[in-house]
Order: C-alpha cells, then structure tokens, then sequence
C-alpha cells in the first residue's frame, strides 16, 4: 500500500519552523534565480540552502505552478 501523495503546501509549516524563513521568502529566492528547470532549482536549494529533499521539492513544485 502506497502513501497518498502529499500537496506541496502541506510542506509548508514544517519549513517555516525547520529553517525559519517564511515560504514568501523562499519562494521569491526561487523566482530570482537564474535556473528554470525543476531538479537544478532542488540541488541549488539543497546544496546552497541546506534544505532536505522534500522540503525544496515542495517549494519548487508550488513555486512553479504559479
């Protein structure tokens, strides 16, 4: 049995909490940045932001819908 999949905004307050920045804020660093496709905008917030996987998936994913 799977899981169901999650909506990216459910991530939302656990990111807030986790790496204290507000979602507006994150979400306007992704918008800012030079790179367009979904999985370098995760490495980026990975490897230059420390978020875990999940957590920069969601933000790109909501990010990107918009």
């Amino acid at each position: 049995m799977t899981q169901p999949v999650k909506d990216p905004a459910s991530y939302f307050p656990a990111i807030e909490q986790k790496y204290g920045r507000p979602v507006t804020q994150w979400q306007e660093l992704i918008r800012s940045s030079p790179l367009t496709k979904h999985m370098e905008l995760v490495a980026w917030l990975k490897s230059d932001h420390g978020l875990g996987h999940g957590h920069a998936n969601a933000l790109v994913a909501a990010t990107l819908a918009k």
